[in-house]
This record gives structure tokens, sequence and C-alpha cells, in this order.
């Protein structure tokens, strides 16, 4: 039985003022006037009835998951206590689907992409699906083939032989993580380097063996939780339990220690939404002086180059004057104005006003 699993649990910081507590980025309609979440669903529908799809997403956000998906069944929404990485989303999910059924198929998808066409995606699933069947010890992942030497993503090393002559299923050599200007410029060179997706696919008893062997005491705690599914003592354990456990990515949990672990190259549009630079690079319209308006934003720019306005406010005018490599970002009740430069420190002035009373309401 085939599982989908989308994480879907960050709060988007590095969004605001657009997203925000109560309105997590995955939800806001920010691109084709659908949210990222919706997307990610739509792409999989295919493949995966409603009933076979799950969300990990952080549990103050259950209910809005739960509203902007009716589809889905209730019991298919986790929520986690507190965010702890990939590893233990992944691990929390295939606790779940073990207990449903032990011999499932589950492939794991982030809520942050976008995707286009969606074609090639759906193909290597199905091809992944159906490899994993010969090959139940494996884990498989996607590399998304790379057009640029980017800095800002994780690569894979694509191994030198596919499994068979008409095979384009390659063993994962190596993983690499975000490399600096001119690294990332031998590794696009040599052809033999993808992107990171961070999307997977493998058995559910295969990902927790894996969880077992390299990351003992998480696997120990969520052996725990699993003992309690389906019963009163659900919530209890997992919130004491799943907070302890060790915050840590997948990838550097299992997938650079594992043996067994295989790719396919996905030739498509992909973008990682987690900026307002990797945002207005897919939504946004761009000028002769690389001035980016985003979606319906209305901008009026005078002397000014290499800047980012995004608005919710069709009928709100931004103006600038020579101005240069900034982030214009306007909302009904805040805008931000930094260096693109500057960006990282968002998350910083959210902490700053979190100890505000006089801001908190904005956050």
């Amino acid at each position: 039985m085939n599982y989908a699993v989308i994480m879907a649990g960050g709060s988007g910081q590095r969004l605001w003022p657009l997203s925000r507590q109560s309105l997590p980025k995955q939800i806001i309609e920010l691109h084709q006037g659908k949210s990222l979440l919706r997307h990610c669903v739509d792409r999989i529908q295919d493949i995966f009835s409603a009933d076979r799809i799950l969300v990990v997403t952080n549990a103050e956000y259950a209910h809005v998951v739960k509203e902007h998906l009716p589809e889905l069944p209730q019991e298919n929404i986790l929520g986690e206590p507190i965010g702890r990485d990939t590893a233990n989303a992944i691990g929390l999910a295939a606790t779940v689907l073990h207990k449903r059924n032990p011999d499932a198929f589950m492939a794991v998808f982030s809520a942050d992409h976008i995707i286009e066409p969606i074609e090639p995606l759906q193909k290597a699933v199905k091809q992944a699906l159906k490899f994993l069947k010969s090959h139940p010890q494996a884990l498989f992942t996607f590399g998304i083939k790379a057009t640029s030497a980017h800095t800002g993503f994780g690569y894979l090393k694509r191994g030198e032989n596919s499994v068979s002559k008409s095979s384009d299923i390659f063993p994962v050599e190596a993983f690499k993580e975000k490399p600096n200007k001119s690294t990332a410029h031998k590794y696009l060179r040599s052809g033999k380097y993808c992107w990171n997706s961070g999307m997977f696919v493998w058995r559910v008893d295969t990902i927790l063996e894996n969880l077992g062997q390299f990351l003992p005491h998480n696997a120990d705690r969520f052996a725990k939780i699993g003992q309690t599914y389906n019963t009163d003592a659900w919530d209890e354990t997992l919130q004491k339990e799943f907070p302890e456990m060790e915050k840590i990515s997948i990838d550097f949990a299992v997938m650079e220690h594992a043996k067994h672990v295989y790719m396919c190259e996905l030739d498509c549009h992909w973008v990682d939404v987690g900026s307002f630079t990797a945002l207005a690079d897919t939504i946004g319209t761009r000028d002769d002086e690389d001035n980016v308006t985003a979606g319906q934003t209305l901008c009026k720019w005078y002397e000014s180059s290499r800047n980012i306005a995004i608005s919710h406010s069709p009928d709100h005018i931004i103006a600038t004057i020579g101005v240069e490599d900034l982030i214009i970002v306007h909302t009904d009740d805040a805008t931000l104005i930094c260096r693109k430069n500057d960006a990282d420190s968002i998350k910083d002035l959210l902490a700053d006003m979190r100890e505000d009373n006089n801001f908190r309401r904005y956050l």
C-alpha cells in the first residue's frame, strides 16, 4: 500500500510579514492563486488518494491545515508538539504508517516546493515505487537537474553506472552540503551533480530500521509513541517524548550514512520557497533594471535597480526613487523594508519583536 507524506512544519519566518504565526507560508496563496500546500497535494493526487496522504505540521497549525485540505481525514494530519527537523517529522509519520500497515511504502514531499511541470515528478515517483518492490532495503531520493552553480542548495553526486542499461536510476555516491561559488561551478561542469530535492521514497519498515541504526535515541522514543497509537495515551506520550528528540535533518541522520541509497534526476523547474528572493524568482515580473514585481503588486520604479516588491493590495502603489537591492513587502498591517543581503536577519527581527508587547500582535 502506497502513502504520501507532506512535510509542512515550517512557520515561514523568512517570509514575514506575508506569513504569520496564525497563517504559515504553506497556506498563503502565493502562486497561481493557490497555496504551496494545495499545489503539493494537487501534483501527487493522481498517484495517492486523499485517504493515503498524510501531512506533518506544527500542532498549532493542524486545524488550519484541516480547513485548507478538507478532503484529508482528520487522522491523516499529524501535529508535532515542537519542530524537530525532517528526521523526526519523517520518523513520526513512519511510526504511524507502520502501525497502519507494516508493509507500506512511503513517499515524502515538502510543502515548500514549486515544481513545474509535474509530469517528470509523477513519472519518477511511480518508477521509484516499482524499483522498491524489488529492492526493499533501498532508500530512494530525487535529484534536480542543476541549471546554475547555486550555492543555496545541497547537492547529490550521482554514481557512475545505472542499475541497468535501460534504467535512469543510479546509486548516490555522496551527499554534499551547500558549496561555495567555485565548488558549485565545479559541480556544474562535471555533470555528475544535481541539486538535492529533499524528496524521498522508501518502505516504512526500512526507514524505521535506518533510524534505529543511526539515530537510536530518537528511535526508542518513536517506539514508545507507537505503542500508544490509537489509544487515549497518544497525546500525552507524544507531548512527553517528541520534544526530547535530537533535532536533526534526515540527510544528516540517515541518508549520508546509509548504504543502499539510489536516485533519479528530475529535469524540471524546481524552487524551494524559503526566501523572498526565491519567491520573487517564481512569481515575479522582472524589468530591464532587474527589479521584480510579484503578483498583482503595483510598483513604480524610478532610477532603481535589483529590487523586489510584493504587496497584498493591488490598489496600493509602491514607488521608489534611487534605491537598489531592497526587499519591500507590504500587507494591510505591516511593511518590511530591508536590503537583500540582510534578509537572513528577519528571524532576528521577529525574535526582537516577540520581546516587546507593542509588536507581538504583528507576528
